[in-house]
């Protein structure tokens, strides 16, 4: 695979970096183009053709020239940031990715991967938030390229995808790294009234990313959108459990009244079309839980989380 080029955008974040190290690893010739507004430089894999650049810009029209397939991740993301400033959430998220679509068929990419979210599914309130919002304009934006110009995409909708490198830095924290970094510290942690009811679908990142080598080789992806869970879901509650118990700690949680406006919500991805195609996602949850412990030990070893 050594002459297919793939293009990352987002690709010193969280999910971008890994499959930037899966393609290296199976040979493909890799370019990253990154902001570095949320993404950490050093977790660009060596071997990355990296572009320090925004995604908003024409000047990265170039960097398309000779590209095959595209995975659009970069974006703003964080829901409450994005709920503070919808216009810099729609500028990055919708303007942005419109950009990358317009690169992507003025330089004849075959294929254009890019990056739906669960938050679409987790019921009429949250659908009105400006992240959310922003998402649903993304597919419309797929389906127009294709109506119009032919270009083949595929619309991937993450839900909660954890892993090493999950971004523990944002404002409010994955709900995983949340948890582990405070019992680690040995601190109690600190979850929210109605836990036990606040489920979601996690799916570990390295099965994300052996969908998405199957989206580089597979026509059957082709203009179509794929829920990419790990079809389980799991409470705030076991969540907890399971990482108290891998660390062998009794702590128990400060329980605070829950944000007004964010009831409990449940997330289950159907994954009956990802499977029919022979995708299957192989990491159980504790498993999962020992990568993500693991990478946040070694964030503190280098003294990144105190």
């Amino acid at each position: 695979m050594k002459n297919f080029r793939v293009l990352i955008t987002g690709v010193a974040g969280f999910i971008g970096s890994n499959l930037a190290d899966h393609l290296l690893r199976e040979g493909y010739c890799v370019i990253g183009i990154d902001n570095l507004s949320y993404g950490i430089r050093e977790q660009v894999p060596i071997g990355v053709e990296f572009h320090e650049a925004d995604i908003r810009s024409k000047e990265i029209y170039p960097l398309f020239e000779g590209v095959d397939v595209v995975f659009h991740l970069a974006a703003k993301n964080q829901l409450q940031d994005c709920q503070q400033d919808p216009v810099m959430t729609m500028d990055v998220n919708v303007t942005g990715t419109a950009n990358i679509f317009e690169a992507a068929k003025r330089a004849k990419v075959r294929k254009m991967v890019y990056a739906q979210s669960s938050a679409v599914e987790e019921g009429g309130d949250r659908l009105k938030g400006f992240y959310a919002i922003s998402k649903v304009a993304d597919a419309w934006l797929a389906d127009g390229y294709h109506a119009a110009f032919g270009l083949v995409t595929v619309g991937l909708r993450y839900f909660n995808v954890y892993g090493p490198r999950q971004d523990y830095r944002r404002t409010i924290p994955p709900l995983m790294s949340a948890l582990a970094i405070k019992l680690l510290k040995g601190e109690r942690p600190t979850i929210y009234e109605g836990a036990e009811r606040n489920k979601r679908d996690f799916v570990h990142v390295d099965d994300v990313n052996d969908f998405h080598l199957r989206c580089i080789t597979d026509e059957r992806v082709d203009n179509r959108m794929f829920r990419i869970g790990s079809g389980k879901n799991y409470s705030v509650t076991e969540i907890l459990a399971a990482l108290k118990r891998l660390l062998g700690s009794d702590l128990e949680p400060i329980v605070k009244p829950q944000f007004p406006g964010d009831a409990p919500t449940e997330t289950l991805a159907d994954i009956t079309d990802a499977k029919q195609l022979g995708w299957e996602p192989k990491t159980s949850l504790d498993d999962g839980l020992v990568t993500m412990v693991e990478f946040i030990k070694a964030e503190m070893a280098k003294g990144r989380i105190t």
